[in-house]
């Protein structure tokens, strides 16, 4: 006898839906085993009046880019892992190495031979540095708030006695200052070092300006060499400025003054100044006398 065999039509089906069902992964990028990153720089915090810096670079990992715009997407694919993300735009006379921001020093500087000088006005500087966390197959955006990391000083001396139309020079030397600036520690490192600038005249007024990344060390001294007119008189006044100076690493985008009054008889060779009567006034400026 033929034996006839009947096949169910689910049955069928199922058969068919086990042997031709394939499992496929969906990723959220075309990248799936590696992140990318889009960095946009906030310049808010710069500070009234300051331009924002034409320039910005990034470091993160083994990767460093220059961006022009406001938002930096490079193609790099990261890694999955922990980063450090640092952001920092290029400087007049300021150099960086790795994390580290040092001040140039004076042209012709020996440390080995004598007097070793930071540059007085090194260019607006500013920082970013953060910890950030890369996922594979992400797209990861970041915004980092820029903050300045020099100040303005302005130092202003009133000619009290003597006669300041004899001056023909003055030259400042200021110690206990910041060479460096770490910006992964988000601080200044290194040793106290000093820089030295020029005073300018009008009548009985000197003036002098100079731009650092903040004070540094137990003491900041100014030294004054003035040079007379008068048959080449000079003379030296030294100043303790550490407590007229003790609020300057705060609020880096307004101009810190001291101001205060010298006193250069006729006949005084040599004389000592101290700072008395110092008080700190809005905006963080300090008043002082000489």
């Amino acid at each position: 006898m033929k034996t006839t065999r009947y096949i169910s039509i689910l049955a069928a089906a199922a058969g068919l839906l086990a042997t031709s069902c394939v499992k496929d992964t969906i990723y959220n990028t075309l990248h799936p085993g590696y992140g990318k990153i889009a960095v946009t720089a906030d310049w808010s915090a710069r500070g009234e009046g300051i331009d924002i810096p034409a320039m910005w670079r990034l470091t993160m990992g083994d990767y460093t880019g220059t961006e022009t715009a406001a938002t930096h997407a490079p193609d790099h694919l990261f890694e999955p892992g922990d980063y450090m993300l640092a952001v920092w735009n290029p400087a007049e006379r300021i150099t960086v190495n790795g994390s580290v921001a040092s001040v140039d020093p004076v042209t012709g500087n020996n440390e080995e031979e004598g007097p070793y000088y930071i540059d007085n006005a090194p260019g607006l500087f500013f920082t970013c540095a953060e910890q950030v966390t890369i996922e594979g197959d992400c797209d990861h955006t970041f915004t980092v708030a820029m903050q300045r990391r020099v100040r303005d000083l302005r130092l202003e001396l009133e000619v009290t006695q003597g006669r300041p139309e004899l001056i023909e020079s003055v030259t400042g030397i200021l110690s206990g200052i910041a060479g460096a600036y770490d910006m992964e520690k988000g601080q200044t490192i290194g040793e106290p070092t000093s820089t030295v600038f020029s005073f300018t005249r009008d009548g009985s007024k000197l003036t002098a300006d100079a731009r650092l990344l903040g004070t540094m060390g137990d003491v900041q001294a100014l030294v004054l060499d003035i040079v007379f007119t008068d048959g080449g008189r000079t003379q030296r006044t030294e100043v303790d400025l550490t407590e007229a100076l003790a609020d300057f690493n705060g609020d880096m985008t307004t101009t810190y003054r001291v101001t205060g009054t010298l006193e250069t008889p006729v006949g005084m060779e040599e004389g000592k100044g101290e700072i008395t009567g110092w008080e700190t006034v809005e905006g963080g400026d300090a008043s002082a006398e000489m």
